[in-house]
């Protein structure tokens, strides 16, 4: 079974490079979304096996999206510069794995297995 990813990033060299990036690993990839909007959008469609995670996007905070990741027992990780995602994106991001900004390959896809594996 081919396993999905949402990623939901703003910035578009990041978005392009992490979805390259997972379909050459053989991950099904769901956007990227730029937005909230477009994130809630693509989640009313179809639901991935895990998301990724920008914490500030082009129309405001993915507090939203994650409450809703959680809502359907989706898991989900941060791609995030911020040392503290939980600060700017909202409690409901606190104990999400962070991948950090720039993310490193190897440790992207062990945390991405790990929170399929575990779940949210």
């Amino acid at each position: 079974m081919q396993k999905t990813v949402l990623i939901v990033e703003d910035e578009f060299l990041i978005a392009m490079d992490l979805k390259l990036l997972l379909e050459q690993r053989g991950w099904c990839v769901l956007g990227p979304a730029a937005t909230v909007g477009e994130a809630l959008e693509l989640l009313s469609d179809e639901l991935p096996a895990v998301a990724i995670l920008d914490v500030t996007l082009r129309d405001g905070k993915v507090t939203l999206v994650a409450e809703t990741l959680r809502a359907q027992n989706v898991p989900f990780v941060v791609a995030s510069a911020y040392a503290s995602p939980e600060l700017i994106g909202g409690e409901v991001l606190a104990g999400a794995p962070n991948v950090g900004k720039p993310t490193e390959e190897r440790r992207l896809f062990k945390v991405l297995e790990q929170a399929v594996q575990s779940g949210p």
